[in-house]
């Protein structure tokens, strides 16, 4: 969605999961979207494309998932770098947890980043903060952009702006979508960007907002992160309040029209583990000002 915004019509999308292959249908029916394992997928017939972009599993990189690197069978930057031999675009976009950058991976991030650097491109890498691109939540992940070298121009990460949401700003007509008398107090005690939204995985997590650690953070904006609710709260509630997916997806940055799974631990985990739209939004804008050499 970022990179349609962005100005990009997607020629194909390539997804394991078949509930995820069904969501992006129903949103966007025209999208040609391949449900399969991208390991199976032969670049090829799509070389010369101006963009190759993706999501690269974090597992391997992320404390959660045991930071086994390349030795992790969910490592997928291999196929990144087949692909990007296959298609050879004149760009690229992949993005990870921010353990990436952990100097445990330093010899293996640098053979990935002088792989795909010895294809031809020019690599840029960032620790991007979405809660600087309009994103109603502190939320840090590595993007990689490469641009190929016949393209004769530099890339520039976009600048963040200067105003933050806050979570109540973001959140408070939904809130107080069922006559809660307590909205206002709420978004006034939510004042700063959300923590991290979790996805887990089909092995770990559900309909909640995470580990310990983050539901602390929760709970200082008057949120119980031990569960995710079906409705706002209703009048008379009292005490903390339960997030619905669409709250989540919102602190996401997604629209309201954009329809998720109708299970909400699906729903759940596609909105924790998706890549902020606005944010793939002002990279993928930066990397049109280079494709059109503005």
């Amino acid at each position: 969605m970022g990179l349609e915004r962005a100005g990009f019509s997607h020629a194909v999308l390539v997804e394991y999961e078949p509930e995820y292959c069904r969501v992006l249908k129903q949103n966007r029916p025209d999208w040609n979207v391949i449900c399969e394992d991208v390991r199976n997928f032969d670049g090829r017939q799509y070389a010369g494309a101006d963009l190759l972009a993706g999501g690269v599993p974090c597992p391997p990189f992320s404390s959660a998932g045991r930071q086994l690197g390349r030795n992790d069978e969910r490592d997928l930057f291999p196929e990144a770098v087949r692909l990007i031999r296959e298609i050879n675009p004149r760009a690229v976009m992949l993005e990870n947890v921010r353990g990436f950058l952990g100097r445990v991976f330093d010899d293996y991030r640098a053979e990935i980043l002088n792989s795909i650097e010895s294809l031809g491109y020019t690599v840029y890498i960032k620790l991007l903060d979405a809660s600087c691109y309009g994103v109603p939540q502190s939320r840090l992940r590595v993007v990689i952009v490469c641009i190929r070298n016949d393209q004769n121009i530099l890339f520039a990460f976009p600048e963040g702006n200067s105003r933050i949401v806050t979570a109540g700003e973001a959140l408070h007509d939904l809130v107080a979508s069922r006559g809660w008398e307590g909205a206002d107090e709420w978004a006034k005690l939510a004042d700063r960007p959300a923590p991290a939204i979790v996805g887990g995985s089909k092995k770990h997590g559900g309909p909640d907002l995470g580990p310990v650690r983050a539901r602390r953070a929760w709970a200082l904006m008057g949120v119980d992160g031990g569960g995710v609710a079906d409705e706002a709260p209703e009048p008379g509630h009292t005490g903390m309040i339960h997030l619905t997916p669409g709250m989540l997806a919102r602190l996401q940055g997604f629209p309201d029209t954009w329809a998720f799974s109708t299970k909400k631990t699906a729903s759940c985990r596609m909105i924790g583990n998706a890549f902020p739209p606005p944010v793939a939004e002002a990279v993928g804008r930066q990397i049109v000002r280079c494709l059109v050499n503005e």
